[in-house]
């Protein structure tokens, strides 16, 4: 029965950890397998499914693409993953493969355990949880407290706890993780890779292994195909919420702006970068419109690091518009981040 079971990769990580430039990857090497993605995104404008949409590959069809956008995914299981992931194994010709991308704002557990309702127990399986890792953005202390201080600390330390809602989420996703991909190694030196590196271990449940990684390039013959079984599994991946009934993401929140064109790309860096910096913003991404440029304009920020790249050329039937995803922790001021944008 094991055997006959569809295989589904759970990929989880907080804000712009680069998930779905992995998952981009992952199409990209598949080798003649069929994929479909499952995408949950915090926010009301899905720039992931359309990051995806836009990656060029042949063997990513847009009918393989399934977007959840009513909230996290751990918090709308039986309303919205249910009825999706049933949609597709009961295809015609269901995939080979379920790839899962979560919120960077979602607790795995809930999401791990939904594989045991009856409909689809017998159907699908966990192959394997994926935590990835911002490496940069942690050796930054932005998702822990004060990293320097947590990394010299023996791991029996008991004052390893987390400190506010950033660091406990972090700690969910590493702790359900059965491989943790430290992204964006490109961006460290050695000795940064090794301060991250350890500190990850300190954090992690016993067998769970960490890869280093540049721009998520690590192929889907290493992580596809774990056969780990997660949804039989759930006592020994830990969660600050086990016995709760339910969870409430209330310390964060989001908002989108639509916006006019702009100059050039660096003529948007150089308006958002004091915004994000003068702001408790976690994270923007979307997509803009460049003047006199046919190509819409990916953004993507974490903290004040701001990346951007053309990705496909702007469709007749779309308005020329800059849209951008707002997230940060609760009381962000909203009139004070649109106002210099011109919002």
């Amino acid at each position: 029965m094991t055997l006959a079971k569809i295989p589904a990769t759970v990929i989880t990580g907080f804000l712009g950890a680069g998930k779905t430039t992995l998952i981009r990857h992952l199409i990209a090497t598949a080798q003649g397998r069929r994929l479909a993605l499952i995408i949950n995104e915090f926010g009301d404008i899905g720039v992931d499914g359309e990051v995806l949409r836009g990656c060029g590959n042949p063997d990513c069809d847009d009918n393989d693409i399934i977007e959840l956008a009513n909230g996290c995914i751990c918090c709308t299981v039986a309303e919205d993953f249910l009825p999706a992931l049933t949609a597709l194994i009961d295809r015609p010709d269901p995939p080979d493969h379920i790839v899962i991308e979560t919120s960077g704002l979602a607790l795995p557990k809930p999401l791990i355990a939904a594989f045991n309702w009856p409909a689809i127990r017998t159907r699908v399986t966990v192959d394997g949880v994926i935590a990835v890792v911002d490496g940069p953005a942690v050796l930054a202390g932005r998702f822990v407290t004060d990293f320097i201080a947590v990394a010299a600390q023996p791991p029996a330390d008991a004052t390893l706890g987390h400190d506010g809602p950033i660091e406990e989420l972090f700690e969910e996703q590493l702790l359900c993780a059965d491989l943790v991909l430290l992204n964006k190694c490109d961006r460290l030196d050695d000795a940064g890779v090794a301060t991250v590196t350890a500190d990850l271990r300190t954090r992690l449940r016993p067998g769970a292994r960490v890869l280093n990684a540049r721009h998520g390039a690590i192929d889907a013959a290493v992580l596809l195909g774990l056969s780990v079984a997660a949804e039989d599994d759930l006592a020994a991946r830990p969660s600050h919420h086990d016995g709760q009934a339910d969870h409430a993401h209330d310390e964060f929140e989001s908002f989108h702006l639509t916006l006019g064109e702009f100059a050039s790309p660096d003529s948007l860096v150089a308006v958002l970068g004091p915004v994000l910096r003068q702001h408790a913003v976690l994270r923007l991404k979307g997509f803009a419109a460049i003047r006199n440029r046919s190509m819409r304009l990916v953004v993507q920020a974490v903290g004040d690091r701001i990346d951007h790249y053309f990705d496909r050329a702007w469709r007749d039937d779309e308005d020329r518009a800059t849209r951008l995803v707002v997230i940060g922790e609760a009381g962000l001021d909203r009139a004070a981040i649109a106002a210099p944008l011109g919002a």
